[in-house]
C-alpha cells in the first residue's frame, strides 16, 4: 500500500525525507514556504564535522554515515535532476589543533582517511563539500522527477486532528490530506505550527559568512582553524565563516562581524588582504544542543514525524538522517540506532551556549 506523505518544510531535511520516502515508492506533497535566512541555501556545504573527535558519537553515527552516503547521493540526485550539486571530495586541513594526537587517534579508531600535517596540523582526506543552493535545485528536482509535488510559498498555519491523529494540514488557502506528516521546518521548528507542540530546544543560530572572487586564492581543500573555515569552490570562488548568533531570527549581517571575518580569514590566508569581498549574507541554523539532530515520531500524534535540529551538519547528515526517518516511518528496521535521536532524548539535553561547534 502507497504511503501519502505530506512534508511541511522545503530545506534539505524536507526535501531529502521526500526523497527518501518517493524511492520507496510512497506518494509525498511538499509545502515550502521559503523562509528568508534559511540555511539550506546559506551554508557553507562542508561535508565533514569540523573537529569529529570533540562530538558526541550521535552526532558522528549520521554524519559519517552521511559522508559515506553522498558520492551515490550526489550522483544520484543530479541524474534525475539534470542539475549539478558540484560535489567535491577535497578534503580538509585542520590547522594547529590544540590536541592533534587524540584526533589523529579518533580517526584510526573510526578508520576516517587522515594523516598528519605541517606543524601540528591534521589532513581530512574523508571530508568535502558541495554548494547549497545547487543542492536545493538537484534535491527538488529529483523529487519532482520520481512523481514528488511541491507546493511553493505555501505557507502551512496547522493541522487538523481526529481522534489521536493528523488527517490534514492547513494552509492560508487550501487544505491538504494525507497519511503522514512530517514537520522539516528548519530553524523554525522550535515554534508551535497550530497546536502541534514545537520540538524540543530547537532554535535559531545565525551564521554570517564572506565571498572572494576567483583569482583570490590558490586553495584547494577546506582550511579550518580555531571557528573559522575557509571554502574554495570549484569555480573558483571562496568562502569564508561562520559565526554562531543566537540572535532569533535575525538574518541580517553586521558590519564588525563581517570585518571580524575577513580579518580572520587574512590571518589564515594573508593573500586575502589584498581581496574585497564580492557578496555577504547570513542563514538561520536549526540549532541543537550538542548538535543532536531529532528524528522521531512526535510524541502526541502517531502519524507525526519530526526531523529537524541538525545545527551545522543538516547537508553532511541529510541521506543518513533522510533514510532513518523513511525507516521509522515505514516500520523497517533501522540501519542504525534511533534512540539518540529521539524527541525524549531532546528533551534532556540542555544548552550551554549558541557558539558551541
Amino acid at each position: 500500500m502507497k504511503l501519502r506523505a505530506f512534508v511541511i518544510g522545503g530545506g534539505i531535511a524536507g526535501l531529502g525525507t521526500a526523497y527518501a520516502l518517493l524511492q520507496k515508492g510512497h506518494r509525498v506533497t511538499l509545502a515550502d514556504y521559503g523562509h528568508p535566512g534559511q540555511s539550506s541555501w546559506a551554508g557553507a556545504g562542508i561535508l565533514c564535522p569540523l573537529l569529529p573527535w570533540d562530538y558526541d558519537e550521535a552526532v558522528n553515527r549520521l554524519a559519517l554515515g552521511g559522508m559515506q552516503a553522498w558520492p551515490d547521493w550526489a550522483a544520484e540526485i543530479a541524474h534525475l535532476s539534470g542539475s549539478d550539486p558540484e560535489y567535491w571530495a577535497c578534503g580538509m586541513e585542520v590547522v594547529a589543533p590544540k590536541t592533534p594526537q587524540p584526533g589523529l587517534e579518533w580517526c584510526r579508531a573510526h578508520d576516517f582517511p587522515a594523516e598528519a600535517g605541517a606543524e601540528g596540523s591534521i589532513r581530512l582526506d574523508g571530508g568535502g563539500e558541495m554548494r547549497d543552493a545547487r543542492l536545493v535545485a538537484s534535491l527538488r528536482g529529483a523529487v519532482a522527477a520520481l512523481g514528488g509535488k511541491i507546493l511553493p510559498h505555501c505557507e502551512i498555519t496547522g493541522l487538523r486532528f481526529e481522534g489521536g491523529k493528523a488527517v490534514s494540514v492547513l494552509s492560508r488557502q487550501n487544505e491538504y490530506t494525507a497519511d503522514a506528516f512530517v514537520w522539516a521546518g528548519g530553524a523554525w521548528s522550535g515554534q508551535r505550527l497550530g497546536e502541534l507542540a514545537a520540538v524540543p530546544n530547537v532554535r535559531p543560530v545565525r551564521g554570517q559568512m564572506l565571498l572572494y572572487a576567483p583569482g583570490s586564492h590558490a586553495l584547494e581543500h577546506i582550511v579550518y582553524k580555531d571557528g573559522l573555515y575557509l571554502v574554495p569552490r570549484r569555480d573558483g570562488h571562496l568562502l569564508a565563516g561562520s559565526t554562531g548568533e543566537d540572535v532569533g531570527f535575525d538574518a541580517g549581517t553586521t558590519p564588525e562581524t563581517l570585518q571580524n571575518l575577513h580579518e580572520s580569514a587574512c590571518n589564515l590566508l594573508p593573500e586575502l588582504r589584498a581581496q574585497r569581498h564580492l557578496r555577504s549574507w547570513a542563514g538561520l541554523r536549526p540549532g541543537s544542543p550538542d548538535n543532536i539532530p531529532t528524528v522521531d515520531r512526535h510524541p502526541d500524534y502517531e502519524n507525526v514525524w519530526v526531523n529537524t535540529g541538525h545545527f551545522r551538519y543538516g547537508v553532511t547528515m541529510a541521506p543518513a538522517s533522510s533514510r532513518l526517518l523513511a525507516e521509522l516511518m515505514l516500520g523497517a528496521t533501522p540501519h542504525i540506532d534511533p534512540a539518540p535521536y529521539s524527541w525524549q532524548s531532546g528533551l534532556g539535553r540542555h544548552w550551554q551556549g549558541a557558539n558551541a561547534c
